[in-house]
């Protein structure tokens, strides 16, 4: 073939790019493909309603389902009490959540990998107990002592994962041994004693007592987040335009933002009501922060995204499936240890009953009904947030109407199972729709 890149016109020295031999023109009165999202933005409400519809159609959901249903509890528990959407509530819910919230973030790169980690509870309970022996018992400086708590866990999950990367044991069966294992040593470590009081003014109490009193911290931690939010949509805006690719209008981007800004100064009001603006609120949100970045900013996060939606492929492109395995784990152990800090500052102690009862399966189940796919390749850390807040809703305003325990386990239950159906039903459109 011949390719002849420049010849003169006749008419002047200007060189005009010619066709190759056998390459056809494009035929008469051919329509230039244009990308559909561009479409949707030129033709402003009436697109995005179309394309939200068909999104809906396609089973993309996002998390919809999980606001909606944010909303929904809210409305009904403040009409049976008004003390529910209180700041004094609200503010509890928050701090509460935490302990738990943190380790559902541990739980969601777990589920994105298609696995399970059955072993959190028992990992959170340990770290209480390891702190607790060497700070109280043996005199450790607290700093050092919640140091080396959370190394423990990082030790265990980094075990978990060389027996099923390595070893090839199945995650379920590893870790379902951890949850039997890990709980009888966190016992041994506890002593015959069973409960070690910690100390009410020190680090750890201060975890989930600690509140931010002055207006400024509230009011100044949801402007940061709006603006940090404005930022990076805006500077991502600018680079896919650069790029030449299909990016935000600006605005867009400010009304994206204008919905952020609104509960976050809602939710900055409501602890000012109340004590102010608590620091188990700032260390939760900083963890779903800087995790959702390496999530979904960087090589790593794309790699664990790559493992979650087929490991054979992965291990084609060249990744290290076992390491990548191996890490997961090891960042499900530390945050459940960082978690266990949380819930024994929220009683003060570490205790036989440490990462017992329910937590397990209320921090599975915050990962999922956050929008994390039991069938791995899918999930934020945002997720264990939203998931967290619903479980904590339900608990908090079943415990001002005066219901039983076991209504709340039945309620949590149907909503966990709900989440799932609407993954799996979300899975099956989107393959019908060639979107999978």
């Amino acid at each position: 073939m011949s390719t002849n890149l420049s010849k003169s016109d006749g008419a002047g020295d200007t060189p005009q790019a010619t066709l190759p031999q056998d390459a056809q023109p494009a035929a008469e009165g051919a329509v230039t493909a244009v990308d559909p999202r561009l479409l949707v933005r030129e033709e402003g409400f009436a697109g995005y309603w179309g394309e939200f519809r068909r999104k809906m159609r396609s089973g993309e959901l996002g998390s919809l389902p999980v606001v909606v249903g944010l909303v929904i509890i809210g409305l009904v528990f403040q009409l049976q009490d008004s003390a529910f959407l209180g700041a004094e509530n609200l503010s509890n819910l928050f701090v509460t959540a935490a302990g738990t919230g943190l380790i559902a973030v541990g739980i969601v790169f777990v589920l994105i990998l298609g696995e399970i980690d059955l072993s959190v509870g028992s990992v959170s309970g340990l770290a209480a107990a390891v702190f607790a022996v060497l700070n109280v018992n043996n005199g450790m400086p607290e700093w050092l002592a919640l140091v080396l708590a959370i190394l423990s866990g990082a030790l265990v999950g980094a075990l978990h994962g060389f027996f099923f990367a390595r070893i090839g044991v199945p995650a379920f069966v590893v870790t379902l041994a951890g949850l039997l294992g890990w709980n009888g040593l966190m016992l041994e470590v506890l002593g015959s004693n069973g409960t070690i009081n910690l100390d009410d003014s020190g680090l750890v109490a201060g975890l989930t007592n600690h509140y931010f009193s002055d207006v400024a911290a509230a009011y100044g931690l949801a402007t940061l987040s709006v603006v940090a939010f404005f930022a990076l949509s805006f500077r991502d805006a600018r680079r896919r335009e650069a790029a030449g690719v299909p990016s935000r209008p600006l605005s867009e981007i400010v009304l994206r933002t204008a919905a952020i800004a609104v509960p976050a100064y809602v939710v900055a009001w409501l602890f000012n009501e109340y004590k102010g603006l608590p620091l188990a609120v700032v260390i939760f949100l900083g963890v779903v922060v800087a995790l959702d970045f390496v999530l979904r900013r960087t090589p790593y996060g794309r790699k664990v995204f790559a493992l979650g939606g087929s490991v054979e492929a992965a291990r084609r492109a060249g990744i290290n499936v076992s390491a990548i395995r191996i890490s997961v784990f090891v960042l499900s152990g530390t945050m459940a240890a960082l978690g266990g800090m949380f819930l024994a500052s929220q009683i003060n102690a570490a205790n036989q009953s440490s990462g017992a009862g329910s937590l397990l399966m209320n921090a599975i189940a915050a990962a999922v009904i956050g929008g994390t796919s039991l069938f791995g390749g899918r999930g934020k850390t945002w997720s264990a947030l939203l998931g967290v807040l619903v479980i904590q809703s339900i608990a908090s305003g079943m415990a001002l109407l005066g219901i039983a325990s076991a209504v709340q386990y039945m309620i949590t239950g149907a909503v966990l199972l709900a989440a799932v159906v609407i993954d799996s039903v979300s899975r099956k459109t989107q393959k019908t729709a060639g979107r999978a």
